[in-house]
């Protein structure tokens, strides 16, 4: 009988070790395909995706999945950062990984005091630079997660000590104020610069962006849906294409994408497959 025990608690070791194993492999991505060296650049750089309001990391999981699959990246980690700001890490990148991705998480997921989820932003970005000595970065945001990293960039885009943003994509953005809440009334813009005739309390925090924002460095890619009547069902189309008059004057490139259909809904873009090859072609082509 106890060597039956003692057997039956070395196969459940066993087992929890591979169950420890296969999370840390469908975080990390060890395992993963092929790299595709004829199409992706092969960089060291890593690509930070953050989510939207009442989201988390699970969101960000079929855009970084699909860059996996593509022969992007064989590294996808993820990176928690809880109310204090403390950031915990699940997996390793290696030294030397190619296209690493971060999925970010927080557990403070349903706050709109955009500050302070810049300053998650910066945890996190802090804590990468601190185990990686990273230099350079791209960030990807889907709804309120492009909020974070613009706040984060109005605080800290002049930073010479932290990494330096190369590619900013943003999906879903609600730069100047969702529907039923802080969208101006009639809001319409300039066909040429993007200039909303109205501007929402926090698109006039972010002006500021248009002073600082880092000059012939970053290039830009504004992804929004057309889902129907102009809108993604949350945000018009109006209020993300505002983006461009904060950001085109100062950034290296700046282009805009519209999906239709019936994945261009908010809260679908990020399921998109359309979206994927938009991405990654953006972010890793050659």
């Amino acid at each position: 009988m106890m060597k039956n025990k003692k057997w039956i608690l070395a196969l459940l070791a066993l087992v929890t070790l591979g169950l420890a194993g296969f999370a840390y492999q469908s975080v990390s991505g060890q395992g993963a395909k092929e790299l595709n060296k004829k199409d992706f650049i092969q960089s060291t750089r890593p690509t930070l995706f953050f989510h939207g309001y009442g989201s988390s990391a699970r969101a960000e999981e079929h855009m970084t999945s699909a860059a996996r699959e593509a022969g992007v990246t064989k590294t996808i980690i993820r990176a928690n950062v809880d109310r204090n700001g403390q950031v915990t890490l699940s997996g390793k990148i290696p030294k030397g990984a190619i296209n690493p991705i971060v999925q970010v998480n927080y557990e403070d997921n349903r706050n709109p005091d955009f500050p302070k989820d810049a300053s998650y932003a910066k945890a996190i970005v802090s804590k990468l630079q601190e185990l990686y000595h990273f230099q350079e970065m791209n960030m990807v945001g889907h709804s309120m997660g492009n909020m974070s990293i613009l706040y984060y960039l109005l605080e800290h885009s002049q930073d010479e000590g932290l990494p330096q943003l190369q590619k900013q994509v943003n999906i879903a953005n609600h730069v100047n104020g969702l529907e039923g809440m802080d969208l101006p009334e009639g809001l319409t813009l300039d066909a040429q610069t993007g200039q909303p005739n109205k501007m929402s309390r926090n698109y006039q925090t972010l002006l500021g962006l248009r002073e600082i924002y880092p000059q012939e460095q970053v290039d830009v890619l504004n992804i929004y849906g057309d889902y129907k009547n102009g809108s993604d069902g949350s945000v018009l189309n109006s209020s993300s294409l505002s983006l461009k008059y904060l950001l085109v004057d100062n950034a290296k490139s700046y282009q805009e994408k519209k999906i239709t259909g019936p994945l261009a809904q908010h809260s679908k873009l990020h399921e998109n497959p359309e979206v994927d090859k938009v991405l990654i072609d953006f972010l890793w082509g050659k």
